[in-house]
């Protein structure tokens, strides 16, 4: 709060009172005081106002700073009212314990609100892993059944398996602290986990994968690193053009290595790149060839900004797309 903000809040009072002191001196003066008397009256008025004001600005700007100290301080911001120290006069506190009421009511909500969230969120991992056990009771059935059928089926399954996964990231998305451990993991062992997850899907669709300089290691969650470069497998698949071939390959910089995936698919248009990790962004592409749901990438930006990964995307239509994982080096890592 400034000295202007202050003044012009006041203003209406400001006047009246100045307007008091003015008619009171001319009571003085028409009652016979003398006009040095009266000035020097005047004079000790206006100072004692403009002291008064001053110190009233200073205690207000003092109180606001202390409450805006606090509330930067909160994790979370609805306990303010809580937390606040009350004011003095009694008109300020009755309107602080109203708010406090309100804020109160709010909180129970927000507790209420994270408590069925949290319920849905293990409703949803534990049908996660309860839906496992009939997918893998079909694929066994699979096994009795001839080459084409058969293979239409397991590509079915892997479908499902990959939209069953996508729902489980989804939901430990939102609190990824109690399900993430960061520590030195192989960057070939995660590139052959995610192809092996996807194997498939890639050979169904013909495509070639090729690897390059993953001899190093990384700092991440190695479950949640695999489920992303999964998710670039699965869009490179889908946006396939002819002949295609995906090429994972690592370098490093510096301290720091970065994880390309490059596919020669069909590529996204230039005015849809800015976009395509918001969530439920399906593009034209996606709409074209069907079966998107606009989740992966969005999905696979949010886990990587809490793994400290660094996520970029460049395309080209009709030529591919590459997208660039950056691990962190160890000691940039706030999570270790």
């Amino acid at each position: 709060m400034t000295l202007l903000e202050f003044l012009s809040d006041r203003l209406g009072r400001l006047a009246l009172q100045l307007i008091c002191i003015g008619l009171a001196a001319l009571f003085l003066f028409a009652t016979g005081t003398q006009p040095g008397v009266l000035i020097i009256l005047l004079f000790v008025l206006l100072l004692i106002f403009a002291a008064a004001q001053i110190y009233d600005f200073s205690r207000q700007r003092a109180y606001l700073r202390e409450l805006e100290s606090i509330l930067d301080s909160l994790d979370q911001k609805y306990l303010f009212a809580e937390c606040v120290p009350p004011p003095q006069n009694l008109y300020d506190r009755r309107l602080f314990n109203l708010t406090r009421r309100a804020g109160r009511a709010m909180t129970g909500a927000v507790s209420d609100a994270q408590a069925s969230q949290r319920e849905y969120r293990e409703y949803v991992e534990r049908w996660v892993h309860e839906i496992k056990a009939p997918i893998t009771a079909a694929r066994l059935i699979c096994r009795d059944f001839d080459g084409d059928t058969r293979r239409k089926l397991t590509a079915e399954l892997g479908q499902i398996e990959a939209h069953v996964e996508r729902a489980l990231f989804y939901a430990r998305a939102e609190n990824p602290e109690q399900d993430c451990l960061l520590r030195k993991t192989e960057l070939e062992k995660i590139a052959a986990q995610a192809i092996e997850n996807h194997r498939s899907l890639l050979i169904q669709n013909g495509i070639q994968v090729e690897t390059e300089g993953l001899g190093g290691t990384v700092y991440t969650d190695e479950k949640w690193a695999v489920f992303i470069l999964g998710q670039l497998l699965q869009n490179a698949a889908r946006y396939r053009g002819e002949a295609p071939v995906i090429t994972i390959s690592a370098r490093p910089l510096g301290k720091q290595v970065r994880l390309t995936v490059f596919d020669n698919g069909i590529g996204i248009p230039a005015h849809e790149l800015p976009r395509v990790f918001e969530r439920g962004f399906t593009g034209s592409n996606g709409r074209s060839r069907g079966g998107s749901t606009g989740m992966g990438l969005y999905l696979c930006r949010k886990l990587a900004g809490f793994l400290e990964l660094g996520l970029d995307i460049s395309s080209r239509e009709g030529e591919g797309t590459a997208v660039t994982l950056t691990f962190p080096a160890k000691e940039n890592l706030t999570k270790l």
